[in-house]
């Protein structure tokens, strides 16, 4: 399963771990994405979205209304 944030769209990034001798060794920053349900009094049911963290501030801020249209209107399927 692909992990990226439904709202944001942050996605795992490469970058290097590097020691003190300069040895270069590659590795994985994934986001920090949760699992999480929001009632959507609109449509009068639950969504499941997979956010990171940022993505749940948005929401947040936001309103999961607005969110939610602004998803539909990129093409996400909810």
């Amino acid at each position: 399963m692909a992990q990226v944030c439904m709202v944001t769209g942050k996605r795992p990034i490469v970058g290097m771990n590097v020691s003190h001798s300069h040895i270069r060794t590659k590795k994985r920053l994934i986001p920090n994405l949760h699992s999480k349900r929001y009632w959507v009094p609109n449509e009068n049911r639950w969504v499941r979205l997979k956010l990171s963290a940022a993505g749940m501030r948005v929401i947040d801020k936001r309103g999961i209304e607005v969110v939610l249209a602004d998803m539909r209107g990129r093409g996400v399927k909810i």
